[in-house]
């Protein structure tokens, strides 16, 4: 049972980013599945979704079987406007997986929220995936080849990548679903973790590179996978160990089995360590927020500058920035107020409101900024708005000098594993040089942490992390550029809807 589309309640993002004209790099999205009889599952995968609610904020939906059925409920919008407890005690069973979902592939509509679903004459498949995988089309052309053997009607098409996979995994009526996905997981191509279930088994699989994060986790009845530890921490399970690049693991009542679809070739997101992860997530043995105090460190290293204070942009620089205190001796300082609250209004601001960007969502202190000459610390700049307008409200506060620091190197090319970054066309530091930026921004003074300075605070090698939207080298192979994009399978169904999309850069 998937619940209709027909009550919107309001998406509770009026100010997700500082400046809403600013869009910043998009979380990947996250999954959450429990394998525990006797256990409340639908709460745990509730619980779960809400500690990693910053990786998806668009829609939340929650699967469930009770070992004969599988219901789900989906619906846009962040997982406490979707979830309340008559919709979670409605959801009764021992297997439950759930998402959070930034669109990547497919619009940000109801009918493109997770979990996927798909029922057959044997038993139904439902589906959670984080990334974004880049043989789109080839999967497409596959599922119409299987759709041909299998004499199943495609029903409604599918416009996600996602829903590739769910249909893909449902096509082999004579297989289970285990064997089916050792033949369909080599086939994909990009950033796939995944969470998906029978009407009796849960299952977690990863790409052969590792791109995004997958945990596994063991509470005293059962089971747990997620996209990062702290989902584990939040429902009291324990910490096992990460799902290998590869690896296909299952759970049922027989207990844990795994096997490897793919030779592993690691290629970890180091984004994932600037800004998607929560700071109390470790990924390959790091914890995130000591890497990003080293980030900081290094930073305040490889660009020192004469200053009175640091203060970061909150709250993603605020490791960063400590770390550049740290390092540099300047005093550590908080320069901003921020309303924590402005972002659960469901009111839309009015175009006044608008125009004030930054400030709905922060304002400076001018006992602490006044007459001082600041560092400010930043994660990544995209289009530079939110910078511009940070550095106005500082200026304006009596700031003397605003220096601006970024803990990361400048985003110069498209991600296609799983971040929405801006177009190329839109990224700052692909059109304009560091002292234009600046310039642009209104800096005193502008610097990035290097490459290696960024990669060395990871303790991880180069080789075994993707830094492709740093460097332009992509670790696994795009296809030609008319394959790609966000509304690719949405263009296939109905080309004039999108005809944005078709000349978008």
């Amino acid at each position: 049972m998937i619940h209709p589309s027909g009550f919107r309640p309001g998406d509770g993002r009026l100010t997700h980013e500082l400046d809403p004209q600013d869009t910043g790099p998009q979380d990947a999205c996250g999954v959450f599945g429990v394998w525990a009889p006797g256990e409340e599952v639908a709460k745990l995968a509730y619980f779960g979704l809400y500690a990693l609610q910053h990786r998806g904020q668009e829609s939340a939906g929650i699967a469930v079987s009770n070992g004969n059925q599988i219901l789900v409920y989906k619906d846009m919008g962040l997982v406490s406007q979707v979830f309340d407890e008559a919709t979670l005690q409605s959801l009764q069973g021992y297997l439950a997986i759930g998402h959070n979902r930034y669109s990547t592939t497919g619009s940000s509509v109801w009918e493109n929220a997770q979990p996927t679903f798909r029922a057959t004459a044997h038993g139904a498949v439902a589906l959670g995936h984080n990334g974004n995988l880049t043989n789109t089309g080839e999967l497409a052309r596959l599922a119409a080849e299987r759709r041909a053997v299998t004499g199943v009607t495609d029903k409604h098409a599918m416009t996600s990548d996602t829903g590739l996979m769910t249909e893909l995994l449902s096509s082999y009526p004579d297989r289970s679903l285990e064997d089916a996905a050792v033949e369909v997981l080599p086939q994909l191509r990009g950033a796939f973790s995944l969470v998906f279930m029978d009407e009796t088994t849960l299952y977690a699989a990863r790409d052969p590179q590792g791109v995004r994060p997958l945990m596994l986790g063991r509470l005293d009845r059962g089971w747990i996978v997620a996209s990062e530890q702290a989902a584990l921490d939040t429902v009291g399970a324990g910490f096992i160990r990460e799902i290998e690049p590869g690896e296909l693991v299952a759970v049922d009542e027989n207990g844990l089995r795994s096997r490897h679809f793919a030779e592993p070739r690691p290629k970890g997101c180091v984004f994932e360590y600037v800004y998607l992860a929560r700071p109390d997530a470790t990924l390959a043995g790091r914890n995130v927020h000591a890497a990003r105090v080293e980030m900081g460190r290094t930073l305040a290293r490889e660009a020192p500058v004469e200053a009175d204070l640091v203060i970061a942009t909150p709250e993603s620089g605020t490791p960063a920035a400590i770390g550049y205190a740290e390092e540099s001796g300047i005093p550590y300082g908080s320069g901003f107020v921020k309303n924590a609250y402005v972002g659960r209004t469901f009111i839309q601001p009015s175009q006044t409101l608008r125009q004030l960007g930054v400030r709905l969502k922060l304002n400076p202190l001018r006992e602490v900024i006044e007459g001082k000459r600041l560092v400010v610390v930043d994660d990544s700049i995209v289009r530079g708005n939110t910078q511009r307008a940070v550095l106005k409200m500082l200026r304006e506060a009596g700031a003397v000098e605003v220096h601006l620091r970024i803990s990361s190197p400048p985003v110069k090319w498209p991600c296609f594993y799983g971040i929405d970054f801006a177009t190329r066309a839109e990224l700052i530091a692909n059109g304009l040089s560091t002292e234009e930026i600046a310039k642009s921004i209104g800096a005193d003074s502008l610097a990035y942490i290097t490459l290696d300075g960024m990669t060395a605070a990871t303790h991880q090698s180069a080789e075994r992390l993707c830094r492709a939207c740093f460097d332009g080298v992509y670790p696994i192979e795009l296809p030609e550029e008319e394959l790609l994009g966000k509304h690719l399978l949405e263009i296939a169904v109905d080309p004039l809807a999108h005809t944005d999309a078709l000349s978008r850069p």
